[in-house]
Formats: structure tokens, sequence, C-alpha cells
């Protein structure tokens, strides 16, 4: 029970630590609309990863030749989805920077569309599925698999609700209307770029 439990905190915190693309997303996002929403976005992307370690522990080792020839067209996709999200950050952005009194709230507001979003993006990525089948093949969890999916999803959501927080943080730093610009331009760059590393 307790190897199960290490063993899923690890993996929980293994797959969200790393920032990648989705990560920024949910920062700028909470920066730019409020703790609530990204906390609810957060919690998609913990979903997912919890998920995903479900998956991995009832018929991971099944499932994985069933995703590996459709691996390239899901990342593509991941890929398309963060592309186009942060190009509507961005065109947003210069939008309501150049009309304040015009200015849309609507962006993923309320929770419920935020978290969907989030848990759509990641469903899509499957190498987390691949993650957490070869720590579920190579590690204690035969025995303890529900421990082992809520440590995995405990873990991604106490880090991605960190991204969440430090995100309303940058917001409230810069929540001037140049700073609101400057980041959301920085961030749908950053999530561009990454998001091409996925398929390069």
């Amino acid at each position: 029970m307790s190897g199960a439990l290490v063993a899923g905190l690890v993996a929980g915190y293994g797959i969200a630590i790393p920032v990648g693309a989705v990560g920024t997303y949910l920062m700028a996002l909470t920066a730019r609309t409020s703790l609530r929403t990204g906390a609810a976005a957060a919690l998609g992307v913990a979903t997912a990863d919890g998920l995903y370690a479900l998956i991995s522990t009832l018929g991971g080792a099944v499932l994985v030749p069933v995703i590996q020839p459709i691996t390239e067209p899901l990342r593509w996709t991941s890929a398309a989805v963060l592309t186009a999200l942060a190009l509507r950050g961005a065109v947003k952005a210069v939008r309501d920077h150049r009309r304040p009194q015009e200015a849309s709230t609507r962006e993923l507001t309320g929770p419920g569309r935020a978290y969907v979003a989030l848990l759509g993006i990641t469903l899509v990525n499957p190498m987390t599925l691949i993650y957490f089948t070869a720590l579920v093949l190579g590690g204690p969890t035969a025995t303890g698999g529900p421990v082992f999916v809520l440590a995995a999803f405990a873990a991604s959501a106490s880090w991605q609700l960190l991204l969440a927080g430090g995100g309303a943080l940058l917001g409230r730093a810069l929540s001037g209307p140049r700073g609101r610009l400057a980041t959301a331009l920085v961030s749908s760059a950053v999530i561009v770029g990454l998001a091409v590393g996925l398929v390069a």
C-alpha cells in the first residue's frame, strides 16, 4: 500500500512538474481571468492525469500497442489546439489593449468551461498514458491500483494548483494594460514554441 502511494505521488509529480505548453497556458489563463477559473482548469489537467493513471493500472499494457499508431496524429492535434489557443489569446489581448472600453471578459470564463478545455487538451497527449503504463509495469502498483491512481491525481492537482496560484499572482502584479498585454503576448509566444516542439 505505501509502495503504491509513494509510486503514485512520484508519478503524479513526475508528469506534472515539467512545465510545458499546457502549464504555461494554465498560468496565462489564470493571470488573465481569475484564480477560480485557473483552479478549475488546473483540476482539469489533474483529472486527465488521474484518468490516464487509472487506465494504465486497469489495462495500460494492452492499450499501449493500440495507442502507439495514433501517437503522431494526437501529438499534432495537441500542438494545433495549443497554438490556436495561444493565437486566440494574443489577438484578444491586442484587441482589448486597443479598445479597453470594449474589453471582453469572456475567455474560458466560468470554471466549467476552463475545466473541460484543459481536460481535453491534456487528454490528447498520448505520452501521458505511455508514461503511466511504463511506471505501472515497472512499479509496485499491481496490488495498490486505487491508491496509486489517487496519489497520482493528488500530486498532479497540487502542482497544477500551484501553477494557477502563480498565474494569479502574476496577473495581480501586472494588472495594468501594458502588463497584461506583455504577459499575454509573451505567454502566447512561449506556448506556440512549446507546441511546435511537440511535433519537431
